[in-house]
């Protein structure tokens, strides 16, 4: 008699976003008359820039000759781009990282969601309370989280880091050591941002206690203050504890495309053993490789005039981000974000919680949010918006929300 993973059972109903869409499709068939404003979904708006899109047509035409076709890729990467990654990311900060220590993917979601795969089952997960889902929801599904709390909202195996405005929206060490740590920063949903001093904390507490931290930086390319690490690699002993996971989505809008990667480095040993091989043996057995058209695209975001283009695209979100910011803040909101995050956090008014106030955005605005809560415990309270919208339409929805407010 066939067996089902009875893990994936434990999982809290669908995703966060599935939930949101479903509400937001029954919305428009109710209201077809109405233009819906999507705040919600860190989903990109701006097209391809020409750098990017000249790669793909140009990758496309090898693609259609014989000499110059491809078959399958490398399954950790090309060449090209991986060497591309070096020298334009990691050389400018003083990292030394090198090609054979970065693994090209379809994304850093998937790569969020995989990495626990080289982990035992019994090791202690800790997490930033509100969290990506796909952190938690992948271990749950690893069967590594326990069992769920409907009072509390949390997994009974599952270390909280608390992220309140009470600690400026960043973790604290825990006191019970955890063996893996997955942080992320810029933070999402926060938006808000750690110190360099901040982050040499973290590696030194997993150099001591033998913990391995897993860095999401997705978001780094809008940070805009000083002294904010682009990289956990810019503090000292980095390479010896931290796996860090990239994406050209946010930075370079291949949501559709699919990009990203994973740098393990091959200092990084636990149990005698690389988690750089490891990766690379998981890597080359369930992948195989990036498609070749999309690799070069990829290569094409660090050119010159790619690098130009992309920076005026990240511009033009950080000012919906800023725009959002200042806006419900003149209007009495508490809101956090922005600054160097294409996220804002604001905390919901009138002690709503954060589904009632996705409810009457939704059903009074036509504007999608997402509810905090879906995040984590310490979400509750708190909503989400993003900056990634149309500006016009940016404009529109916070006037929108500002009418509900006279």
């Amino acid at each position: 008699m066939l067996k089902i993973n009875e893990d994936y059972l434990k999982l809290r109903g669908s995703y966060l976003f599935s939930d949101i869409a479903k509400k937001v499709k029954a919305f428009g068939e109710a209201n077809p008359d109405k233009k819906i404003i999507r705040l919600g979904i860190g989903d990109v708006t701006l097209p391809l820039v020409p750098a990017v899109t000249d790669a793909l047509h140009s990758a496309v035409d090898e693609m259609g000759r014989k000499d110059t076709f491809r078959g399958y890729a490398p399954d950790l990467g090309y060449d090209f781009l991986r060497d591309t990654i070096v020298k334009k990311v990691y050389e400018p900060l003083g990292c030394k990282i090198e090609s054979d220590e970065i693994f090209v993917s379809d994304g850093a979601k998937s790569d969020s969601g995989n990495i626990q795969e080289i982990f035992a089952r019994d090791n202690v997960i800790a997490v930033c309370d509100p969290v990506y889902p796909v952190y938690v929801d992948s271990n749950v599904m690893a069967g590594r989280t326990g069992s769920f709390d409907e009072l509390n909202g949390q997994w009974s195996d599952v270390l909280y880091m608390p992220c309140t405005k009470e600690n400026n929206f960043t973790p604290e060490i825990p006191e019970k050591e955890a063996d893996v740590i997955y942080l992320c920063f810029p933070n999402n949903p926060t938006g808000e941002v750690i110190t360099k001093d901040e982050l040499q904390k973290w590696v030194d507490h997993a150099n001591h206690t033998g913990a391995v931290i897993i860095y999401d930086a997705a978001y780094e390319a809008y940070i805009s203050e000083d002294n904010i690490p682009h990289s956990i690699y810019e503090c000292d002993g980095a390479q010896s504890c931290a796996i860090e996971l990239r994406s050209f989505s946010k930075n370079a809008g291949f949501t559709g495309l699919r990009l990203g990667y994973t740098v393990v480095p091959k200092e990084l040993i636990r149990g005698g053993t690389k988690l750089n091989a490891l990766w690379a043996r998981r890597h080359g057995t369930k992948y195989n490789g990036a498609p070749y058209i999309v690799q070069r695209a990829g290569e094409a975001v660090y050119s010159d005039i790619g690098q130009a283009q992309i920076k005026e695209q990240i511009a033009y979100y950080k000012r919906n981000a800023t725009y959002i910011y200042e806006s419900l803040k003149n209007l009495g909101f508490e809101v956090y974000g922005a600054i160097n995050s294409p996220y804002i956090w604001l905390k919901t008014p009138d002690q709503m919680t954060s589904w009632e106030f996705f409810d009457m955005l939704l059903n009074r605005a036509a504007v999608v949010g997402t509810p905090g809560v879906g995040f984590g415990p310490h979400g509750e309270g708190y909503f989400r918006l993003t900056a990634f919208g149309d500006h016009e339409a940016t404009k529109e929805a916070v006037e929108r929300i500002n009418l509900l407010t006279r």
